[in-house]
């Protein structure tokens, strides 16, 4: 140690210092060991640069770190589920590590940037058993600021993880991280995580979440994952502007084509590029497909030629099978179709078609059907298939498959109503000229700090702003609508929609009994008449273009929890309210001071909303 301590500063009284010891002599090895070492390694490193195909095989994505390139497509057997998971173990915990970065990348064939989890996209697989409990670290490292949102997860007891900014949380800033912790109870089935900061989950922040249990109880051969989306060429952020912007009115960006699990093929680029979605299935076997509309706008509908289908599960809930070989799936809806591969060892087309009819405007150009391929396995042909689509006229109406005959496994009749709570949904033209979506008077707005804060804080000091049922005084209504509900009461929900467009409404925290919707409004004389005898429970359901829809929940679910319409567009110009329920138990809770930690710097925020004022012509 004394030697180091000792050695001179300068090259000359360096080499006075250690000529003839045993000290320097040893030095001096090591000092040739070490260079000699670095030297190999330099070596190495330069002839793997160009064995791996020159310096672009080290590109870096954008974002934080250094990242070895590797292909932006996600390997399609990340979606293929594992046929021997266990689903007896005891619970554990399961821990997943994620970088938001963006990258530059061409999923159907024209370059785009991607906002993206560890460099790939679509995101991970989040696949767990009914009772465990989900860790996942996120490192903000793009642009903008982020959040995410474990959709259809109960969250009882975490409702600050929920992940929705302005009503549960704050976005995560760029350059820091924040911890998702949350356990999964008394529920199972196909879930999926988006991010729930204005529009960019549209951007590439989505993926599946499939929880495992032995109650679930479908059988099959194998078991995995089709995402269906519509796709842009451009980032929402650059979209918005102008659809929020006044004159836009009903004007919603229209999609450039769509992706199954991310790959298409760009119909409108010479030559055509892209790749196409390929699953691989044996003949004779049971296959399960869980089908989750992962997008932004457009509903669709899915076939696979010559093909039966059973529906066996509807938004993680299991259903009776139900035959069919036409399905429709709108925004944020899951279906588990079992499909039996019985038809001659051959390739077939798997057709998804957006409703294009839904859309304001259709482009000449649009393509509105993607395609995938299911291939059995070790069939000749290699080659595109040929097969053709059952051939059945496609309505075109913009509303929900039939469920009506779709009967839950599991029995559960849906208790008397407490309450009646009327909604009006529309789009209105106001301030500026503009178009904002409504709930009755509220057009919403992301709160700087979320109303589940303001709620745990107004509560606990007893705050008489937050004392009554009904709707809350202490939230500007004109922004927030936050309506509270005492004890636990059975709630039904009516909603008349005054739009030209369909809505999927969708429930945080929450399944729902679908009691009825349908065109017009709802005759109020059949009320009392309602089949509650076991009706479909889901947490996303469609209302049609003037149309209506009567759904009922038990409200037992403590916290803040947002109703929305899962168009990206239609939510960010304002279609949310909001129920604060079980608020005595609210009233006891302590915000985590990570989420509040997240709140405490508005000025590192970055992205989001549009304030309605920048707008305004001067």
């Amino acid at each position: 140690m004394a030697v180091y301590q000792g050695l001179p500063t300068s090259e000359g009284e360096t080499a006075a210092a250690t000529a003839g010891t045993p000290q320097a002599t040893g030095l001096a090895n090591v000092l040739r060991a070490l260079s000699h070492t670095l030297g190999l390694v330099l070596l190495a490193f330069v002839l793997s640069v160009f064995l791996l195909g020159g310096p672009r095989a080290f590109g870096v994505l954008r974002g934080p770190g250094f990242h070895s390139e590797k292909s932006f497509r996600r390997d399609p057997s990340d979606y293929v589920l594992d046929s021997g998971w266990d689903v007896h173990p005891a619970p554990t915990t399961r821990n997943y590590n994620w970088t938001v970065s963006e990258i530059e990348a061409a999923p159907d064939g024209i370059l785009r940037t991607l906002i993206v989890i560890d460099g790939q996209f679509p995101g991970p697989l989040v696949e767990c058993n009914e009772g465990d409990t989900i860790v996942i670290d996120v490192y903000n490292g793009a642009t903008n600021s982020t959040s995410f949102h474990w959709h259809g997860q109960y969250q009882n007891g975490t409702n600050w993880m929920d992940g929705t900014t302005g009503v549960t949380n704050c976005p995560i800033p760029p350059g820091k991280s924040f911890r998702y912790k949350f356990t999964v109870r008394e529920q199972w089935g196909t879930y999926w995580y988006h991010a729930h900061f204005s529009t960019s989950r549209i951007d590439g922040l989505f993926g599946p979440f499939i929880i495992h249990s032995p109650k679930e109880n479908i059988q099959s051969d194998t078991d995995r994952i089709v995402m269906v989306h519509d796709y842009y060429h451009n980032l929402s952020a650059a979209l918005l502007p102008r659809y929020l912007a006044s004159d836009n009115e009903n004007d919603e960006p229209v999609p450039d084509g769509a992706l199954i699990n991310g790959m298409g093929v760009c119909s409108t680029c010479e030559p055509f590029s892209g790749k196409l979605a390929t699953f691989d299935l044996n003949k004779g076997k049971t296959h399960r497909l869980r089908f989750i509309n992962v997008g932004a706008f457009a509903e669709f509908d899915v076939e696979i030629d010559q093909h039966e289908l059973s529906l066996v599960e509807v938004d993680g809930v299991v259903v009776e099978p139900y035959s069919l070989h036409r399905f429709r799936i709108n925004v944020a809806q899951r279906y588990s179709l079992i499909l039996y591969a019985n038809q001659p060892a051959d390739s077939y087309w798997l057709r998804a078609r957006m409703i294009a009819h839904c859309f304001a405007d259709i482009p000449e150009d649009l393509k509105p059907e993607v395609l995938g391929i299911v291939r059995y396995k070790y069939t000749s042909n290699e080659g595109l298939p040929t097969t053709k689509g059952w051939g059945e006229a496609m309505e075109l109406e913009c509303k929900d498959l039939n469920t009506s005959e779709i009967v839950p496994a599991i029995v559960m009749s849906a208790p008397e109503p407490d309450v009646l709570l009327y909604l009006r949904s529309n789009f209105e033209i106001g301030a500026y000229r503009l178009s904002r979506g409504f709930f009755n008077k509220t057009s919403w707005r992301p709160a700087e700090v979320p109303t589940l804060v303001q709620a745990v804080d107004g509560l606990t000091k007893a705050n008489r702003s937050f004392s009554s049922e009904g709707i809350l005084p202490a939230y500007d209504i004109n922004r927030q609508m936050v309506y509270r509900i005492d004890g636990i009461k059975t709630v039904d929900l009516l909603i008349d929609n005054f739009d030209d467009g369909n809505h999927p409404f969708h429930l945080h925290g929450y399944k729902f009994w679908v009691l009825g919707q349908g065109r017009g409004y709802f005759d109020k004389s059949t009320y009392a008449t309602l089949n509650t005898t076991n009706p479909l429970r889901r947490d996303t359901v469609t209302i049609e273009a003037y149309g209506w829809i009567l759904i009922r929940f038990v409200a037992d679910n403590p916290g803040m929890w947002a109703f929305h319409c899962h168009i990206a567009w239609h939510v960010e110009a304002g279609m949310l309210m909001q129920f604060l329920t079980q608020p005595d138990i609210v009233a006891s809770w302590q915000v985590p001071e990570d989420v509040r930690g997240c709140c405490a710097h508005p000025e590192d925020q970055r992205g989001g909303g549009i304030p309605d004022e920048d707008f305004h012509e001067s």
